[in-house]
């Protein structure tokens, strides 16, 4: 590992510290910079030109902002306060000027005499410091600032060349003090051991990784920004795939039982079965499924799709081609609604097919059996028993199936649903069930582009549905301003009674329970209508329903399911509203997926600004799913030009999942795809960006495929080992599965 003893110096160490002890302790606390080789990978948010102004007009409120500007005015003035009762306090106002727009700097106190001498017109200086409003006028009070002295001979050493690297920094360490530290180790850049093969930086025309550095902490030119940013995007995707690569490779020695299913069985009598065709796409899937389950070496397969595409149904038939073959296949569920849901859904689809040893039950049946941690005693030993003997060929559950007391006779298939639900130890520990590593199939219901598919998902095969089944409606999606427009809000509780008064159902939807604590109220002061919406707490299933049920709604059947109900009660609900006894269902995002209730037209969604694109999408899915036409009311107080407002109409202006899931990447940036916002690391991406840099991963993929299929062990690439040890930590590597 320790390749690179100089980049693998700590920052802070006890007897010679490469930086100050302050400075390096406030780099490891606050930006997780703990070594040399950390230090090199903090790369420039952006550059300023000596020349050229930067953009006040556009700063964000209460964030800690790097501004590169020019005095044009510095003003003394005296006032009486507690402090100084006789007039002898001190305020300087400084403005600053780039040409877009005007911002006031402010020193009190003893604090004015330095920059009223420093801060003098005409002179350009950095100035750092977080923004605030005073007399609504944006300002920055105190700000740590840095001279920019052209003649100076330390500045143009400080800053070499005209471009200015402004890095991600903190309250505590401004952008040049970042900038002054780099400087300080970057003449251990050259001992950087390069992770590229020599063929593959030489065939893309790659500068070194040394000078790749140096280009990105000391550009003399933009040409300089650009060659840098090209090769260590190079490096992000290309170590990135080598790890799936291996993954892929190392799967791909697994041995495995091949199921075929039989000629004249059990997937031949459910599609007899069906009431409708398979769709061009679910036929094409299946195939791809299929070749998989014949080969000697497990599936490793991704099945994604839009919402209401048919998934269940293309993995019913997976898992039953394995119980043809003699196997047993185990569907996972995030959530026991979900698998009570799917039980009832695919022994209604079997029919007599699932009464598998009753009376009445088809020859070729099976037994489908559901395994969920709040079952009783005398169900669970006997749902136990069927999957011991073998008499289950399915079992659908929770991660109650992971559980050591549960044992398979021969389990085939391994099916996850919202894979992003489970850790890679569930699924693996799923896996461990069987005789031999059983096949796989993960499916997701958020349709996620192609490049995440490859940067999250590589070490699986993706197959994609997109069309969606004859007989699935359209669904209208409307944004309802109910802080502009109170009478939009009321509109939108007719509709729901117009939709129930024609026989149909609806969803609420709120963000939060309600049987918890309050969340505390804003900070004082902050008044704006987008404060007042993000400071209260969310809206509450338990407040809502009973405000619905003796107002708007009055008179129709209203009830409340949410994931801190007993098991019994949550699927009697679910039963309830399946059965169309209940009229309207409040509830939190336990009804995002997998819940299939064709007569529910109508949702409102509380709050939907609180909720992720993704989120909404998947949400909306639940109406539609029968022959009416379905209707999904984006109910928020966030004012029209705000962000969230841009992100509803997004929402409300395509039913097309994998466009709204690059919106909704292009809004997160990928460090919470990659999971790092989770996994509490740093994201490994810091140059390469998933959507717009759709090519090169690409053919980092190729390039890694090449080169894993030739040295899986990469004996000949000790840089590229480091590579991989250094951004890919056990956590991350680990996170890649967890997708």
């Amino acid at each position: 590992m320790d390749l690179v003893p100089a980049l693998e110096e700590p920052l802070q160490q006890p007897l010679k510290s490469v930086l100050g002890p302050a400075t390096a302790k406030v780099m490891a606390e606050h930006l997780g910079l703990h070594t040399v080789g950390d230090l090199l990978h903090h790369y420039p948010r952006r550059y300023e030109e000596r020349g050229q102004l930067t953009h006040l007009a556009d700063l964000p409120m209460d964030e800690h902002v790097t501004v590169v500007a020019q005095v044009a005015d510095a003003r003394l003035h005296s006032f009486a306060s507690a402090k100084a009762p006789r007039g002898k306090g001190q305020r300087l106002e400084v403005t600053i000027t780039d040409g877009s727009g005007r911002l006031q700097l402010v020193f009190f106190g003893s604090g004015v005499h330095k920059p009223h001498k420093d801060l003098l017109p005409g002179t350009r200086a950095m100035f750092a410091g977080k923004v605030s409003v005073f007399n609504r006028r944006l300002q920055l009070a105190h700000p740590a600032y840095e001279l920019l002295r052209a003649d100076a001979a330390e500045s143009v050493e400080t800053w070499a060349g005209a471009l200015i690297p402004l890095y991600p920094a903190t309250a505590k360490l401004e952008s040049w003090k970042i900038g002054k530290a780099i400087q300080t180790v970057l003449p251990h850049a050259q001992e950087a051991i390069d992770p590229l093969p020599d063929s593959l930086r030489a065939g893309r025309g790659l500068v070194s990784l040394p000078e790749a550095l140096l280009k990105i902490h000391r550009p003399h030119t933009k040409a300089d920004i650009d060659d840098a940013r090209a090769r260590l995007k190079w490096d992000e995707a290309f170590v990135l795939q080598v790890a799936l690569a291996r993954r892929r490779h190392a799967d791909a020695q697994l041995p495995a039982v091949p199921r075929v299913p039989a000629a004249d069985g059990l997937l031949t009598a459910f599609d007899a079965r069906l009431p409708f065709t398979l769709t061009e796409g679910q036929r094409k899937v299946s195939g791809e499924i299929f070749d998989d389950l014949a080969t000697d070496h497990p599936m490793h397969r991704l099945l994604q799709g839009e919402v209401g595409s048919g998934k269940t149904l293309v993995a019913l038939r997976a898992m039953l081609a394995v119980v043809d073959a003699g196997g047993q296949a185990a569907l996972l569920a995030p959530t026991e609604v979900l698998a009570q849901q799917h039980h009832r859904s695919v022994v209604e689809m079997m029919g007599e097919l699932a009464e598998g040893g009753m009376l009445g039950g088809s020859e070729r049946a099976t037994k489908v059996v559901v395994l969920t941690g709040s079952m009783g005693t005398a169900a669970r030993r006997q749902a136990l028993l069927d999957l011991v003997t073998g008499e289950a060929g399915i079992v659908i559950g929770t991660h109650a199936l992971i559980e050591d007391k549960v044992k398979f006779h021969d389990l085939g298939l391994v099916v996850v649903d919202e894979q992003h639900r489970f850790g890679v130890e569930q699924r693996d520990a799923l896996r461990s069930k069987g005789k031999q590593p059983p096949h796989l199939l993960v499916m997701t219901a958020t349709p996620i582009p192609r490049t995440v598919a490859m940067t999250v998902f590589g070490d699986l095969e993706t197959s994609v549905l997109d069309q969606l089944p004859a007989g699935r409606s359209p669904i209208a999606s409307h944004v309802v301003p109910a802080a502009d427009k109170p009478h939009f809000l009321a509109r939108a509780w007719e509709r729901v009674r117009e939709e129930v008064d024609n026989g149909h159902q609806a969803y609420v939807v709120c963000p939060r329970i309600g049987d918890e604590e309050d969340g505390k109220g804003g900070r004082a002061g902050k008044k704006s209508a987008e404060d007042e919406a993000e400071k209260r707490p969310p809206l509450a299933v338990l407040d809502i329903a009973g405000r619905l049920a003796e107002g708007p709604l009055r008179g129709l059947g209203v009830e409340v399911l949410h994931g801190r109900m007993p098991p019994d009660d949550k699927d009697a609900v679910m039963r309830r509203f399946a059965a169309g006894d209940t009229d309207v269902l409040v509830a939190t995002t336990v009804i995002e997926v997998g819940v299939n209730v064709p007569n529910a037209t109508a949702m409102v969604i509380m709050d939907a600004d609180r909720f992720g694109v993704s989120q909404l999408h998947q949400l909306r899915g639940r109406v539609g799913r029968g022959s009416a036409a379905g209707l999904c009311l984006l109910v928020s107080e966030m004012p029209e030009a705000s962000a969230a407002r841009q992100r509803l109409n997004a929402v409300a202006s395509t039913l097309d999942g994998f466009e709204l899931s690059r919106i909704d990447l292009e809004q997160r940036r990928e460090g919470d795809v990659l999971g790092q916002a989770q996994s509490g690391a740093r994201s490994s991406l810091r140059v390469l960006a998933v959507i717009e840099d759709e090519e090169v991963i690409a053919q980092a993929r190729e390039e890694a495929a090449r080169l894993v299929a030739a040295d899986p062990e990469l004996t000949t690439l000790p840089g590229l080992r480091t590579a991989l040890d250094a951004l890919l930590d056990e956590e991350r590597e680990q996170y890649l599965e967890k997708g």
